[in-house]
Protein backbone atom coordinates (compact mmCIF):
# COMPACT_ATOMS: atom_id res chain seq x y z
CA UNK A 1 0.00 0.00 0.00
CA UNK A 2 1.21 3.65 -1.06
CA UNK A 3 0.49 6.71 0.76
CA UNK A 4 -0.18 10.15 -1.24
CA UNK A 5 0.77 13.22 0.44
CA UNK A 6 -2.36 15.75 0.18
CA UNK A 7 -1.85 19.42 -0.31
CA UNK A 8 -2.76 19.68 3.40
CA UNK A 9 -0.42 17.03 5.02
CA UNK A 10 -3.02 14.26 4.90
CA UNK A 11 -1.33 11.34 4.07
CA UNK A 12 -3.85 9.18 2.51
CA UNK A 13 -3.38 5.57 1.48
CA UNK A 14 -4.11 4.05 -1.80
CA UNK A 15 -3.60 0.45 -3.49
CA UNK A 16 -4.18 1.58 -6.75
CA UNK A 17 -1.34 2.51 -9.63
CA UNK A 18 -0.87 5.56 -11.35
CA UNK A 19 -2.63 4.96 -14.76
CA UNK A 20 -6.54 4.13 -13.67
CA UNK A 21 -8.62 4.85 -16.71
CA UNK A 22 -11.06 8.00 -16.58
CA UNK A 23 -13.98 5.84 -16.71
CA UNK A 24 -12.61 3.29 -14.13
CA UNK A 25 -12.27 6.46 -11.70
CA UNK A 26 -15.78 7.11 -12.60
CA UNK A 27 -17.43 4.08 -12.32
CA UNK A 28 -16.03 3.17 -9.44
CA UNK A 29 -16.51 6.07 -7.55
CA UNK A 30 -20.27 5.79 -8.37
CA UNK A 31 -20.26 2.38 -6.66
CA UNK A 32 -19.51 4.21 -3.35
CA UNK A 33 -17.06 1.02 -2.30
CA UNK A 34 -14.80 1.22 0.97
CA UNK A 35 -11.93 2.49 -1.01
CA UNK A 36 -13.78 5.30 -3.34
CA UNK A 37 -12.05 8.33 -1.18
CA UNK A 38 -8.71 6.78 -1.24
CA UNK A 39 -8.65 6.86 -5.09
CA UNK A 40 -10.83 9.95 -5.32
CA UNK A 41 -7.83 11.84 -3.54
CA UNK A 42 -5.60 9.81 -5.77
CA UNK A 43 -7.11 10.71 -8.86
CA UNK A 44 -7.70 14.64 -7.81
CA UNK A 45 -3.94 14.82 -7.16
CA UNK A 46 -3.44 13.45 -10.45
CA UNK A 47 -5.09 15.69 -12.13
CA UNK A 48 -4.21 18.67 -9.97
CA UNK A 49 -0.63 17.57 -11.43
CA UNK A 50 -1.95 18.16 -14.75
CA UNK A 51 -3.92 21.67 -14.08
CA UNK A 52 -0.85 22.64 -12.57
CA UNK A 53 0.75 23.15 -16.32
CA UNK A 54 -1.83 25.29 -17.47
CA UNK A 55 -1.78 29.55 -17.27
CA UNK A 56 -3.81 31.30 -14.06
CA UNK A 57 -6.54 32.90 -14.76
CA UNK A 58 -8.04 34.69 -11.81
CA UNK A 59 -6.88 38.15 -10.30
CA UNK A 60 -4.43 38.15 -7.31
CA UNK A 61 -6.55 39.50 -4.92
CA UNK A 62 -9.84 37.34 -4.05
CA UNK A 63 -11.17 40.94 -3.40
CA UNK A 64 -11.62 41.61 -6.93
CA UNK A 65 -13.42 38.57 -7.61
CA UNK A 66 -17.15 39.48 -7.89
CA UNK A 67 -16.03 42.45 -10.14
CA UNK A 68 -13.92 39.73 -12.33
CA UNK A 69 -16.99 38.22 -12.54
CA UNK A 70 -19.55 40.59 -13.79
CA UNK A 71 -16.38 41.42 -16.19
CA UNK A 72 -16.62 38.22 -17.66
CA UNK A 73 -20.34 37.82 -17.93
CA UNK A 74 -20.87 41.00 -19.43
CA UNK A 75 -18.16 39.96 -22.24
CA UNK A 76 -20.11 36.49 -22.63
CA UNK A 77 -23.26 38.72 -23.00
CA UNK A 78 -21.93 40.69 -25.73
CA UNK A 79 -20.41 37.68 -27.82
CA UNK A 80 -23.78 36.54 -27.33
CA UNK A 81 -25.56 39.43 -28.58
CA UNK A 82 -23.31 39.13 -31.56
CA UNK A 83 -23.48 36.15 -32.20
CA UNK A 84 -27.84 36.39 -32.62
CA UNK A 85 -26.96 39.46 -34.61
CA UNK A 86 -25.38 37.29 -37.19
CA UNK A 87 -27.73 34.55 -37.20
CA UNK A 88 -30.36 37.33 -37.86
CA UNK A 89 -28.13 38.17 -40.77
CA UNK A 90 -28.42 34.62 -42.40
CA UNK A 91 -25.33 32.74 -40.71
CA UNK A 92 -25.40 29.21 -40.42
CA UNK A 93 -25.66 27.65 -37.00
CA UNK A 94 -21.85 27.49 -35.15
CA UNK A 95 -22.17 24.42 -33.36
CA UNK A 96 -24.39 21.50 -34.75
CA UNK A 97 -24.37 20.94 -38.44
CA UNK A 98 -27.73 18.48 -37.89
CA UNK A 99 -29.72 16.75 -35.35
CA UNK A 100 -27.43 13.76 -35.30
CA UNK A 101 -24.33 16.13 -34.28
CA UNK A 102 -26.18 17.78 -31.51
CA UNK A 103 -27.73 14.09 -30.20
CA UNK A 104 -23.85 13.04 -30.61
CA UNK A 105 -22.82 15.98 -27.85
CA UNK A 106 -25.88 15.02 -25.95
CA UNK A 107 -24.17 11.83 -25.69
CA UNK A 108 -20.39 12.58 -25.19
CA UNK A 109 -21.23 15.32 -22.09
CA UNK A 110 -23.49 12.71 -20.43
CA UNK A 111 -20.91 11.11 -18.14
CA UNK A 112 -20.28 14.85 -16.60
CA UNK A 113 -24.00 15.68 -16.98
CA UNK A 114 -24.93 13.10 -15.03
CA UNK A 115 -22.78 13.66 -12.31
CA UNK A 116 -23.93 17.64 -12.17
CA UNK A 117 -23.11 18.84 -8.72
CA UNK A 118 -21.12 16.03 -7.17
CA UNK A 119 -18.45 18.18 -6.50
CA UNK A 120 -20.41 19.66 -3.62
CA UNK A 121 -22.17 16.71 -2.27
CA UNK A 122 -19.11 16.04 0.24
CA UNK A 123 -19.96 19.37 2.35
CA UNK A 124 -23.11 18.46 3.45
CA UNK A 125 -21.97 17.76 6.50
CA UNK A 126 -21.67 20.80 7.58
CA UNK A 127 -25.29 22.02 7.12
CA UNK A 128 -24.97 23.46 10.78
CA UNK A 129 -21.70 25.87 9.87
CA UNK A 130 -23.70 29.05 7.59
CA UNK A 131 -20.63 29.98 6.14
CA UNK A 132 -21.53 26.74 3.57
CA UNK A 133 -25.30 28.18 3.52
CA UNK A 134 -23.97 29.19 -0.57
CA UNK A 135 -22.36 26.34 -1.61
CA UNK A 136 -25.19 23.75 -0.14
CA UNK A 137 -28.08 25.90 -1.54
CA UNK A 138 -26.17 25.45 -4.99
CA UNK A 139 -26.14 21.76 -4.41
CA UNK A 140 -29.51 21.19 -3.74
CA UNK A 141 -30.75 23.23 -5.95
CA UNK A 142 -28.85 21.19 -8.75
CA UNK A 143 -30.77 18.33 -6.63
CA UNK A 144 -33.82 20.71 -7.88
CA UNK A 145 -34.39 20.85 -3.88
CA UNK A 146 -36.15 16.92 -3.98
CA UNK A 147 -38.34 18.19 -6.93
CA UNK A 148 -37.99 15.39 -9.76
CA UNK A 149 -38.51 17.96 -12.59
CA UNK A 150 -35.94 20.37 -11.21
CA UNK A 151 -33.25 17.46 -10.70
CA UNK A 152 -30.94 18.66 -13.29
CA UNK A 153 -29.47 15.09 -13.59
CA UNK A 154 -33.40 13.76 -13.94
CA UNK A 155 -33.59 16.56 -16.86
CA UNK A 156 -30.71 15.34 -18.25
CA UNK A 157 -31.63 11.51 -18.36
CA UNK A 158 -34.85 12.37 -19.42
CA UNK A 159 -33.20 14.21 -22.77
CA UNK A 160 -31.18 11.55 -23.37
CA UNK A 161 -33.87 8.80 -22.78
CA UNK A 162 -36.56 10.92 -24.86
CA UNK A 163 -33.81 10.99 -27.84
CA UNK A 164 -32.77 6.92 -27.68
CA UNK A 165 -28.93 8.36 -27.13
CA UNK A 166 -28.77 7.02 -23.16
CA UNK A 167 -25.95 4.28 -24.45
CA UNK A 168 -22.71 5.44 -23.56
CA UNK A 169 -20.83 1.92 -24.10
CA UNK A 170 -18.70 3.84 -27.08
CA UNK A 171 -17.65 7.09 -25.40
CA UNK A 172 -14.18 7.72 -25.39
CA UNK A 173 -12.33 7.84 -22.28
CA UNK A 174 -11.65 11.88 -21.77
CA UNK A 175 -15.78 12.17 -21.63
CA UNK A 176 -15.06 10.66 -18.47
CA UNK A 177 -12.86 13.31 -17.07
CA UNK A 178 -14.82 15.58 -15.45
CA UNK A 179 -17.60 13.74 -14.44
CA UNK A 180 -14.66 11.59 -13.02
CA UNK A 181 -12.70 14.56 -11.11
CA UNK A 182 -16.38 15.77 -9.80
CA UNK A 183 -17.05 12.61 -8.22
CA UNK A 184 -13.97 12.97 -6.68
CA UNK A 185 -14.36 15.95 -5.34
CA UNK A 186 -17.51 15.28 -3.73
CA UNK A 187 -15.28 12.57 -2.22
CA UNK A 188 -12.87 14.83 -0.68
CA UNK A 189 -14.71 17.82 0.14
CA UNK A 190 -12.87 18.67 3.48
CA UNK A 191 -9.24 17.18 2.35
CA UNK A 192 -9.63 19.16 -0.79
CA UNK A 193 -11.47 22.14 0.68
CA UNK A 194 -10.05 25.04 -1.41
CA UNK A 195 -10.05 22.69 -4.77
CA UNK A 196 -13.39 22.23 -4.35
CA UNK A 197 -14.69 26.02 -3.72
CA UNK A 198 -12.26 26.93 -6.55
CA UNK A 199 -13.74 24.50 -8.62
CA UNK A 200 -16.74 25.68 -8.39
CA UNK A 201 -16.18 28.74 -8.97
CA UNK A 202 -14.99 28.49 -12.43
CA UNK A 203 -17.86 25.71 -12.92
CA UNK A 204 -20.50 27.99 -12.04
CA UNK A 205 -19.31 31.38 -14.42
CA UNK A 206 -21.81 31.12 -17.63
CA UNK A 207 -19.94 30.68 -20.83
CA UNK A 208 -21.13 31.24 -24.34
CA UNK A 209 -21.02 27.83 -25.15
CA UNK A 210 -24.19 27.68 -22.61
CA UNK A 211 -26.08 30.35 -24.51
CA UNK A 212 -25.34 28.93 -28.10
CA UNK A 213 -25.89 25.71 -27.10
CA UNK A 214 -29.55 26.35 -26.09
CA UNK A 215 -30.50 28.37 -28.88
CA UNK A 216 -29.20 25.76 -31.12
CA UNK A 217 -31.12 22.83 -29.80
CA UNK A 218 -33.97 24.01 -29.71
CA UNK A 219 -33.99 24.72 -33.73
CA UNK A 220 -33.07 20.96 -33.58
CA UNK A 221 -36.23 20.81 -32.23
CA UNK A 222 -34.24 19.20 -28.98
CA UNK A 223 -35.45 20.38 -26.07
CA UNK A 224 -32.74 22.87 -24.42
CA UNK A 225 -34.61 22.79 -20.78
CA UNK A 226 -31.07 21.68 -19.02
CA UNK A 227 -29.13 24.28 -20.72
CA UNK A 228 -31.41 27.24 -20.42
CA UNK A 229 -31.89 26.00 -16.85
CA UNK A 230 -28.19 26.32 -16.42
CA UNK A 231 -28.03 29.80 -18.20
CA UNK A 232 -30.31 31.37 -15.29
CA UNK A 233 -29.46 29.71 -11.60
CA UNK A 234 -25.94 30.68 -12.88
CA UNK A 235 -26.32 34.53 -13.28
CA UNK A 236 -23.38 36.23 -11.46
CA UNK A 237 -26.29 39.02 -9.86
CA UNK A 238 -28.30 36.54 -7.28
CA UNK A 239 -27.12 32.82 -8.77
CA UNK A 240 -24.39 30.16 -8.41
CA UNK A 241 -22.22 32.83 -10.02
CA UNK A 242 -22.42 34.93 -7.18
CA UNK A 243 -22.73 32.60 -4.51
CA UNK A 244 -19.34 31.00 -5.65
CA UNK A 245 -17.50 34.40 -4.82
CA UNK A 246 -19.46 35.13 -1.64
CA UNK A 247 -18.67 31.20 -0.36
CA UNK A 248 -15.00 31.31 -1.15
CA UNK A 249 -14.59 34.97 0.68
CA UNK A 250 -16.58 33.64 3.69
CA UNK A 251 -14.11 30.03 4.24
CA UNK A 252 -11.00 31.94 3.48
CA UNK A 253 -9.03 31.69 6.79
CA UNK A 254 -7.98 34.47 8.63
CA UNK A 255 -4.16 35.80 8.61
CA UNK A 256 -1.21 34.68 6.92
CA UNK A 257 -2.97 31.45 5.62
CA UNK A 258 -5.22 33.19 3.02
CA UNK A 259 -2.40 33.23 0.95
CA UNK A 260 -1.86 29.69 0.61
CA UNK A 261 -5.92 29.07 0.97
CA UNK A 262 -6.16 31.01 -2.48
CA UNK A 263 -3.35 29.18 -4.05
CA UNK A 264 -5.16 26.10 -3.90
CA UNK A 265 -8.68 27.47 -4.56
CA UNK A 266 -6.75 28.68 -8.31
CA UNK A 267 -5.51 25.41 -8.67
CA UNK A 268 -8.71 24.03 -8.06
CA UNK A 269 -10.47 26.45 -10.54
CA UNK A 270 -7.77 25.34 -13.09
CA UNK A 271 -9.40 22.12 -13.09
CA UNK A 272 -12.38 22.83 -15.05
CA UNK A 273 -9.95 23.26 -17.86
CA UNK A 274 -8.88 19.55 -17.94
CA UNK A 275 -10.42 16.98 -20.65
CA UNK A 276 -12.41 17.62 -23.58
CA UNK A 277 -14.61 20.87 -23.01
CA UNK A 278 -18.28 21.30 -24.98
CA UNK A 279 -16.78 22.94 -27.77
CA UNK A 280 -13.75 20.48 -28.17
CA UNK A 281 -16.84 18.12 -28.21
CA UNK A 282 -18.83 19.90 -30.60
CA UNK A 283 -15.76 20.41 -32.72
CA UNK A 284 -14.58 16.37 -33.23
CA UNK A 285 -18.11 15.03 -34.95
CA UNK A 286 -17.25 13.59 -38.35
CA UNK A 287 -20.64 12.33 -39.88
CA UNK A 288 -19.08 10.06 -42.04
CA UNK A 289 -17.09 8.69 -39.39
CA UNK A 290 -19.55 8.35 -36.78
CA UNK A 291 -21.32 6.62 -39.39
CA UNK A 292 -18.93 3.94 -40.27
CA UNK A 293 -17.69 3.56 -36.82
CA UNK A 294 -21.36 2.95 -35.80
CA UNK A 295 -21.84 0.68 -38.96
CA UNK A 296 -18.39 -1.31 -37.92
CA UNK A 297 -19.86 -1.99 -34.18
CA UNK A 298 -23.10 -3.33 -35.70
CA UNK A 299 -21.25 -5.42 -38.26
CA UNK A 300 -19.60 -7.59 -35.51
CA UNK A 301 -23.69 -8.79 -34.28
CA UNK A 302 -24.80 -8.71 -37.67
CA UNK A 303 -22.95 -10.99 -39.88
CA UNK A 304 -24.61 -14.03 -39.66
CA UNK A 305 -28.26 -12.94 -39.00
CA UNK A 306 -29.02 -12.20 -42.81
CA UNK A 307 -30.08 -14.71 -45.28
CA UNK A 308 -28.90 -15.22 -48.46
CA UNK A 309 -31.69 -14.17 -50.22
CA UNK A 310 -30.56 -10.57 -51.70
CA UNK A 311 -26.96 -9.74 -53.85
CA UNK A 312 -25.44 -6.71 -53.95
CA UNK A 313 -22.82 -6.66 -56.41
CA UNK A 314 -22.48 -10.41 -56.25
CA UNK A 315 -22.31 -10.90 -52.30
CA UNK A 316 -24.67 -11.35 -50.32
CA UNK A 317 -25.07 -9.02 -47.14
CA UNK A 318 -23.58 -11.80 -44.54
CA UNK A 319 -20.58 -11.46 -46.72
CA UNK A 320 -19.76 -7.95 -46.80
CA UNK A 321 -20.73 -8.09 -42.97
CA UNK A 322 -17.63 -10.49 -42.39
CA UNK A 323 -14.76 -8.38 -43.24
CA UNK A 324 -13.69 -5.43 -41.00
CA UNK A 325 -13.20 -2.21 -42.40
CA UNK A 326 -15.42 -2.57 -45.32
CA UNK A 327 -18.34 -0.96 -44.00
CA UNK A 328 -17.33 2.46 -46.48
CA UNK A 329 -17.14 0.05 -49.77
CA UNK A 330 -20.22 -1.48 -48.52
CA UNK A 331 -22.06 2.08 -48.52
CA UNK A 332 -20.66 2.72 -52.16
CA UNK A 333 -22.44 -0.44 -53.17
CA UNK A 334 -25.49 -0.08 -51.94
CA UNK A 335 -25.07 3.76 -53.52
CA UNK A 336 -24.33 2.10 -56.85
CA UNK A 337 -27.36 -0.14 -56.48
CA UNK A 338 -29.75 2.32 -55.94
CA UNK A 339 -30.63 1.32 -52.50
CA UNK A 340 -29.39 4.87 -51.19
CA UNK A 341 -29.87 7.63 -53.04
CA UNK A 342 -27.85 10.73 -51.14
CA UNK A 343 -28.40 14.27 -51.35
CA UNK A 344 -32.70 13.41 -51.64
CA UNK A 345 -35.28 13.16 -48.37
CA UNK A 346 -34.40 9.69 -46.97
CA UNK A 347 -37.75 8.27 -47.75
CA UNK A 348 -37.11 8.22 -51.04
CA UNK A 349 -34.13 5.44 -50.54
CA UNK A 350 -35.12 1.62 -49.42
CA UNK A 351 -32.20 1.04 -47.42
CA UNK A 352 -34.11 3.62 -45.16
CA UNK A 353 -37.45 1.94 -45.30
CA UNK A 354 -35.77 -1.11 -43.84
CA UNK A 355 -34.64 -0.04 -40.91
CA UNK A 356 -37.62 3.10 -40.04
CA UNK A 357 -41.18 2.18 -39.40
CA UNK A 358 -43.06 -0.44 -37.15
CA UNK A 359 -43.04 -2.88 -40.51
CA UNK A 360 -39.52 -2.48 -41.14
CA UNK A 361 -37.54 -5.88 -41.78
CA UNK A 362 -34.86 -4.01 -39.33
CA UNK A 363 -37.32 -2.40 -36.52
CA UNK A 364 -35.37 -2.46 -33.57
CA UNK A 365 -31.63 -2.54 -35.21
CA UNK A 366 -31.18 0.70 -34.49
CA UNK A 367 -31.33 3.24 -31.89
CA UNK A 368 -32.65 6.85 -32.32
CA UNK A 369 -29.40 8.07 -32.52
CA UNK A 370 -28.14 5.70 -34.83
CA UNK A 371 -30.97 6.11 -37.24
CA UNK A 372 -30.48 10.11 -37.09
CA UNK A 373 -26.73 9.24 -37.60
CA UNK A 374 -27.72 7.61 -41.09
CA UNK A 375 -30.89 9.56 -42.12
CA UNK A 376 -28.43 12.71 -42.04
CA UNK A 377 -25.73 10.98 -44.06
CA UNK A 378 -28.26 9.91 -46.38
CA UNK A 379 -30.00 13.56 -46.24
CA UNK A 380 -26.38 14.58 -47.25
CA UNK A 381 -27.30 18.74 -46.80
CA UNK A 382 -31.16 18.00 -48.09
CA UNK A 383 -33.23 19.74 -46.23
CA UNK A 384 -36.93 19.33 -45.00
CA UNK A 385 -38.81 22.17 -46.49
CA UNK A 386 -41.32 21.56 -43.72
CA UNK A 387 -38.03 22.31 -41.81
CA UNK A 388 -39.52 19.69 -39.08
CA UNK A 389 -36.32 17.57 -37.89
CA UNK A 390 -37.11 13.89 -37.66
CA UNK A 391 -38.68 12.34 -34.29
CA UNK A 392 -39.69 15.63 -32.55
CA UNK A 393 -39.93 15.17 -29.00
CA UNK A 394 -41.08 18.11 -26.99
CA UNK A 395 -40.31 17.21 -22.78
CA UNK A 396 -42.27 18.58 -20.51
CA UNK A 397 -40.89 19.35 -17.39
CA UNK A 398 -42.83 22.12 -16.20
CA UNK A 399 -46.26 19.21 -16.03
CA UNK A 400 -47.26 18.05 -12.40
CA UNK A 401 -45.54 14.52 -11.59
CA UNK A 402 -47.30 12.40 -9.01
CA UNK A 403 -45.39 11.36 -5.94
CA UNK A 404 -43.26 8.37 -6.20
CA UNK A 405 -43.29 5.34 -3.72
CA UNK A 406 -40.86 2.48 -4.01
CA UNK A 407 -39.13 0.23 -1.63
CA UNK A 408 -36.18 2.26 -1.54
CA UNK A 409 -38.47 5.04 0.83
CA UNK A 410 -40.16 2.50 2.50
CA UNK A 411 -36.89 1.57 3.39
CA UNK A 412 -35.31 4.26 4.49
CA UNK A 413 -38.45 5.90 6.49
CA UNK A 414 -38.55 2.86 8.45
CA UNK A 415 -34.36 3.45 9.25
CA UNK A 416 -35.35 6.84 10.12
CA UNK A 417 -37.96 5.91 12.74
CA UNK A 418 -36.00 5.87 15.73
CA UNK A 419 -33.50 8.25 15.45
CA UNK A 420 -33.20 11.88 16.37
CA UNK A 421 -33.42 14.87 13.76
CA UNK A 422 -29.51 15.26 13.68
CA UNK A 423 -29.29 11.68 13.62
CA UNK A 424 -31.92 11.39 10.69
CA UNK A 425 -29.53 14.60 9.01
CA UNK A 426 -26.79 12.40 9.18
CA UNK A 427 -28.62 9.22 7.85
CA UNK A 428 -29.69 10.90 4.89
CA UNK A 429 -26.60 12.32 3.72
CA UNK A 430 -25.74 9.54 2.05
CA UNK A 431 -28.68 9.58 -0.10
CA UNK A 432 -27.73 13.12 -1.81
CA UNK A 433 -24.92 11.39 -3.38
CA UNK A 434 -23.80 11.61 -6.98
CA UNK A 435 -25.45 7.84 -7.49
CA UNK A 436 -28.53 8.24 -5.17
CA UNK A 437 -29.89 12.01 -5.06
CA UNK A 438 -31.93 11.44 -8.60
CA UNK A 439 -33.70 8.43 -7.46
CA UNK A 440 -37.34 8.41 -5.68
CA UNK A 441 -35.66 7.71 -2.00
CA UNK A 442 -32.57 10.51 -3.08
CA UNK A 443 -35.46 12.96 -4.42
CA UNK A 444 -37.56 12.43 -1.04
CA UNK A 445 -34.16 12.11 1.02
CA UNK A 446 -33.32 15.36 -0.09
CA UNK A 447 -36.43 17.16 0.72
CA UNK A 448 -36.18 15.39 4.05
CA UNK A 449 -33.09 16.76 4.51
CA UNK A 450 -34.67 20.67 3.61
CA UNK A 451 -36.60 20.42 6.10
CA UNK A 452 -34.75 19.06 9.17
CA UNK A 453 -31.84 21.65 8.31
CA UNK A 454 -34.35 24.74 8.22
CA UNK A 455 -36.16 23.46 11.71
CA UNK A 456 -32.47 22.61 13.29
CA UNK A 457 -31.25 26.03 12.42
Amino acid sequence: MTLIQSPVGISVPHRFGQNESNRYVYEELLKESTEATSLACHYIERQLREAAQLPPDLPDDPRQLMEWSQTRCAAVAREYDSYLQSRKEGAPRRYFTNRSHAMYFLQHVAPTKNVDGAWLSGLLTHWQDCRFDGLLDTYLEELGEGIARRNHVVIYRTLLSEHDCIDLQNLDDEDYLQGALQLALGHCGDTYLPEAIGYNLGYEQLPLHLLITAYELRELGIDPQYFRLHVTIDNVSTGHGRKAVQALLQLMPPGEGRKEFYRRVAQGYRLNDLGSGSTAVIQRFDLNQEVLSMLERKRRFGQHMHSDFCRIEGRTVNQWLAEPGKMDAFLDAMERKGWILRGQPPQNSRFWHLIEGSGAVMFGVFSGYEKQLLRDWIADGWKDPDGQPFRVRTLHMDMQQPEVEDAEIETLRSSLEYLSPVDQIGALIPWLSASRHWRPAGLFATRLFMQLRSSLR
